[in-house]
């Protein structure tokens, strides 16, 4: 029992810290639609998200094959994965630098009368995003556990969670603005570490993760004593 427990407790913790990078995201590009767009935008995102998920779970084969080097440059040898992780991890700095210069410099907001339009664009970069943090989750899925069937239970666990979740994850960015800029530097130091990742360099997630932490409980203190 305890062989099976330890590694889906493990999984199901990276897919809800993935899954919470990925809320985040969301939840600060919906912040640009109409009110009554953003958690249509929220939810397919989680959807869409899952639903990745899912199929690249049923397509194990295909995901191996990502580790097989397609090229060297530099000394630099590049597979399937390191393409995908590098190239999601530029999009990633280029989202979350363009939106810290937007809420620290631009102090236009973009009009919300776009709605159709600007949906159609933001659902397409959580698109994006999702796949970019779906593959590097099934893989490192893959090198965790065994059986197929943790996995998938991993997977809808973790779903549910972010779907309870969302709504006061979205909430609570949304009435704090410094939280905003600080989840904004999260996702620059994720795309940091994914380009990293790229290029075989690989940081331990322990790390990455406690420093958000600890940058987080900072800024939770900050707020509390400028409350008071």
């Amino acid at each position: 029992m305890e062989a099976i427990l330890i590694p889906l407790l493990s999984l199901v913790a990276l897919e809800v810290v993935l899954g919470i990078d990925n809320i985040i995201f969301i939840s600060i590009l919906a912040e640009k639609l109409p009110i009554e767009q953003r958690a249509k935008l929220r939810y397919l995102g989680i959807g869409i998200a899952v639903v990745l998920r899912l199929i690249l779970l049923g397509s194990i084969s295909w995901i191996l094959t990502l580790d097989k080097v397609l090229f060297s440059l530099q000394h630099h040898s590049f597979t399937g994965k390191s393409i995908i992780l590098l190239l999601g991890g530029i999009f990633l700095l280029y989202k979350s630098t363009k939106e810290i210069y937007h809420k620290t410099e631009n102090q236009k907001t973009t009009p919300a009368s776009s709605g159709a339009i600007s949906f159609k664009r933001l659902l397409l970069e959580v698109l994006l995003l999702d796949l970019v943090f779906s593959i590097d989750s099934i893989i490192t899925a893959v090198g965790m556990v065994d059986e197929i069937w943790i996995m998938y239970t991993a997977v809808i666990l973790s779903v549910l969670l972010m779907l309870l979740f969302s709504g006061k994850i979205h909430a609570f960015i949304s009435s704090h603005p410094s939280f905003k800029v600080l989840a904004l530097c999260f996702l620059m130091m994720i795309g940091i570490t994914l380009v990293a990742e790229g290029f075989s360099f690989h940081f331990p997630k322990g790390y990455i993760y406690f420093s958000m932490a600890f940058a987080f409980a900072v800024d939770i203190i900050q707020m509390k004593t400028i409350k008071k």
